[in-house]
């Protein structure tokens, strides 16, 4: 306990006592692949585990002072070569040691966190790459064309997190991104259920619903920005019909279009789709 208050009073006015304070330890993230079809590289993590030092917990991300409720004194990253993640690698999660300043104010929090009510986090944090799982494409440079959740051979798509510039602050949430972050008494090292699993794939299916709906607005748009009303119908009644892929070849061969540079195959298909229904 000694040197637990070494490092907690390292960011107090004044020396705290063991009475003072109330510890608890939280897992921030891991390497798993999330509900929102990305994970953490195992150097994001322990870049993580220094930039997370000293770092706020509030409530849902609100900014505000006033939701501030407790510090990360320490963190350490933990293993576990007999838990797999979603796509079969050894296990690795960021664990922070937390606390609070006992207060009137704060008592029934910290009831709800030892009953496991309060219990779900979420970080907010940097990341300068966010590489594409399939072909190692940084999609903040440019877009693959590859969809989180989706198989590729024996791949299963997903982004990874990697480069972390800053770590902004921890946040007690109803649904985190990562199934695993959240309160802890001890390292669990216990398998996703099937439910569990049921739940991530029903999300990702979500997700690339809305990336689906995003993309066919997005074409309909160009597509709406021809100069025949007769061809931006048709054009339109295409892409009603198309999936995801399709979608994202037909927008880049309009913009192809637009732009003048040479189009693919696709956009070929469509024009004759379209002469078809002028005709």
């Amino acid at each position: 306990m000694k040197d637990k208050l070494s490092k907690i009073n390292r960011f107090t006015r004044r020396e705290l006592t063991a009475e003072e304070v109330y510890l608890f330890d939280v897992i921030l993230c891991d390497n798993d692949i999330d509900r929102d079809g990305e994970c953490f590289s195992e150097a994001a993590l322990e870049q993580m585990k220094g930039l997370f030092i000293g770092k706020t917990g509030i409530f849902d991300h609100d900014p505000r002072s006033s939701g501030q409720t407790a510090r990360i004194f320490d963190t350490e990253i933990v293993q576990d070569a007999e838990k797999k993640t979603t796509d079969g690698r050894s296990y690795v999660c960021l664990k922070a040691h937390a606390y609070m300043v006992r207060t009137q104010a704060n008592e029934a929090l910290i009831a709800e966190i030892e009953g496991g009510i309060k219990k779900e986090v979420s970080v907010s944090c940097c990341a300068a790459k966010r590489i594409c799982s399939v072909c190692g494409a940084d999609r903040r440079e440019s877009a693959c064309g590859h969809i989180d959740g989706r198989m590729y051979g024996e791949k299963q798509c997903h982004t990874i997190l990697d480069d972390i510039r800053d770590a902004y602050e921890w946040s007690f949430v109803a649904v985190p991104a990562q199934v695993a972050a959240g309160v802890t008494k001890h390292f669990s090292a216990k398998e996703d259920t099937v439910m569990e699993m049921e739940k991530r794939f029903e999300q990702q299916e979500k997700l690339l619903a809305q990336v689906e709906y995003s993309v066919r607005h997005e074409v309909m748009q160009l597509c709406s920005r021809t100069k025949s009303a007769a061809v931006s119908k048709a054009l339109c009644m295409a892409a009603e019909k198309m999936g995801l892929q399709e979608l994202l070849d037909f927008k880049q061969a309009l913009l192809a279009e637009e732009s003048g540079v040479p189009q693919v195959q696709l956009m070929g298909e469509c024009m004759t789709a379209v002469e078809e229904f002028c005709c």
